[in-house]
């Protein structure tokens, strides 16, 4: 069975995750090259997972930024096998909605510069560049060289916002 055939047999459901971050490690480091940096948050946050049937097919992390009315989007990923069905838009409806009613009013998200795909999804999901921070990814922060995506080096880290509904 395909992953297209289940999904039209059984919806993705969103919803918070409540057991050991460890169960979803492998999905974190789909998005995190270091293992040092996601050492570091996996814990922190909160989680929304992406069901169909009883596989996890995909999860995003939300942290708190310490500023009034802003969250960061820390980690997302969608297994392969699930890619490209709309299931990470499908998370990122869930955490809006679920940031909008808790009055935050700017969603935050980072990624590589060299992840086109990424940078590619998050602005059709409604993200703006906001900035550009040079030399993000060096041995110093946590990620080993010469690490490539689509053939570029993963060197600088683009910052994403997106303002949120008013409920």
């Amino acid at each position: 069975m395909t992953a297209e055939t289940i999904l039209a047999a059984d919806e993705p459901r969103i919803d918070l995750f409540d057991g050991p971050r460890q169960e979803l490690r492998t999905l974190f480091e789909e998005a995190e090259d270091s293992a040092a940096q996601l050492d570091g948050y996996i814990k922190e946050g909160r989680v929304l997972v992406a069901r169909v049937g009883t596989e996890i097919a995909g999860h995003l992390q939300v942290v708190d930024t310490g500023r009034p009315g802003e969250a960061e989007l820390k980690n997302m990923a969608v297994h392969p096998r699930y890619q490209r069905l709309g299931i990470g838009r499908a998370l990122i409806d869930a955490l809006v909605n679920l940031l909008a009613a808790e009055r935050v009013t700017t969603l935050l998200v980072a990624t590589a510069t060299a992840g086109i795909d990424n940078l590619r999804f998050y602005q059709r999901c409604g993200f703006r560049l906001r900035s550009i921070e040079r030399d993000a990814f060096t041995a110093a922060t946590g990620y080993p060289p010469g690490i490539l995506i689509d053939g570029i080096e993963l060197r600088d880290r683009v910052w994403l916002d997106r303002e949120l509904p008013t409920l």
